[in-house]
């Protein structure tokens, strides 16, 4: 193969495609990526065997063929290459390296066999339906925080996406959570997505996925089965094996009868959080929430460091019932108070039940975060 491409395209390509790749695995092939020319196209192709990226780019060609080659020192080189410098990638074949070229500078780099390199076959995908980029990066950012890190809860470590019904309207819902908290997220159901299985998408793939979406203003195509789910914006193809396991049975853990209803203005809740917390540099301190009528005191305390304390009143906070002392982690706090826009809206039962958070003018989003001993 033989090819010549601009800089800036190569290399975006290969920063989406080297990402993949796992840095550190037994076998060789896996940290390469693989080259492949044919009619005036480059395509690159990286897979880690849970996930595989593809991309096509414009290049000018001069002999067809495919190779591999590391993909991390790939990006390297290119990336610390002249801007506006033209890229010539030659392969004779076989074993022979991949030599580049870009103004004065050349190197060789051992290709190893394509033979080698595994094709992660996305089989049938029967269910197909598209979402637009930004309504996608929406269900992302609204619930990957709490996605589990926990191995052992293996079935946790993703976005459980599935149809369901809300209100008498058909959604796609997207839920996570680590156990200690909960997001729910749901837009229209598009169509063609209505008898798709549920399914969950691991961490990596949802990463992967989130940066891609960056760099798409249109619509992503989906498609999927019980096994694998693919994703094509543009000229990027991400497929990716699903976790083969059941998500739990998550509306059971929320809650329903939370009548004591704080609301507050965002900007002012985070910012209050983020001062008293700064008291204690452990990420798990937990910051108290002590209510009563139309007064907010949050307060942290820590035995190195001391306390402190801040009061946001009338002007800032609407609550009418009961008094009410409860604590919450402020990471999690911080976490859930990221996604929404203007006014928080926390449903209490007592201080020790589960809390519902949610956006005051946006009921698509909804939130579950265990209190904290105080």
């Amino acid at each position: 193969m033989k090819l010549k491409a601009d800089r800036a395209t190569l290399l975006k390509a290969l920063a989406h495609v080297q990402s993949v790749v796992e840095r550190r695995n037994t076998i060789p092939i896996l940290a390469n990526v693989m080259l492949a020319v044919r009619d005036g196209r480059l395509t690159l192709t990286a897979t880690d065997m849970e996930i595989a990226i593809v991309e096509e780019v414009a290049a000018t060609t001069s002999r067809n063929g495919a190779c591999t080659a590391p993909a991390a020192t790939l990006y390297e080189i290119v990336r610390k290459l002249p801007e506006g410098v033209e890229v010539e990638l030659d392969h004779g074949g076989g074993d022979a390296p991949l030599v580049l070229r870009a103004g004065r500078y050349s190197t060789s780099l051992v290709a190893l066999p394509i033979d080698d390199f595994p094709a992660m076959t996305a089989g049938a995908l029967p269910h197909k339906f598209s979402l637009k980029a930004d309504t996608l990066r929406g269900l992302i950012d609204r619930t990957r925080f709490a996605i589990s890190g926990e191995e052992t809860r293996y079935y946790l470590n993703g976005i459980y996406l599935h149809a369901t019904e809300s209100g008498g309207e058909r959604v796609l819902r997207a839920v996570a959570t680590d156990g200690h908290r909960l997001a729910r997220v749901e837009e229209k159901l598009p169509e063609g997505a209505g008898g798709m299985p549920g399914v969950i998408v691991p961490r990596k793939t949802v990463g992967e996925l989130r940066k891609l979406l960056d760099e798409v203003s249109g619509a992503v195509e989906i498609a999927l089965s019980d096994t694998r789910i693919q994703f094509h914006a543009d000229a990027v193809t991400l497929t990716s094996k699903l976790i083969d396991g059941s998500f739990p049975e998550y509306e059971r853990v929320i809650p329903q009868g939370n009548d004591k209803v704080l609301r507050v203005g965002k900007k002012d809740f985070a910012e209050a959080v983020a001062r008293v917390s700064a008291i204690s540099s452990e990420r798990s301190r937990p910051v108290k929430l002590s209510l009563s009528h139309d007064l907010l005191v949050l307060s942290a305390s820590s035995p190195d460091q001391g306390t402190a304390s801040e009061e946001l009143d009338g002007n800032q906070v609407t609550y009418n019932a009961t008094p009410l002392e409860i604590g919450f982690q402020a990471r999690y706090l911080n976490d859930i108070t990221d996604q929404i826009a203007e006014q928080v809206e926390f449903r209490f039962s007592d201080g020790t039940a589960p809390t519902v958070v949610q956006d005051a003018g946006d009921d698509r989003a909804l939130y579950v975060l265990m209190p904290m001993r105080v």
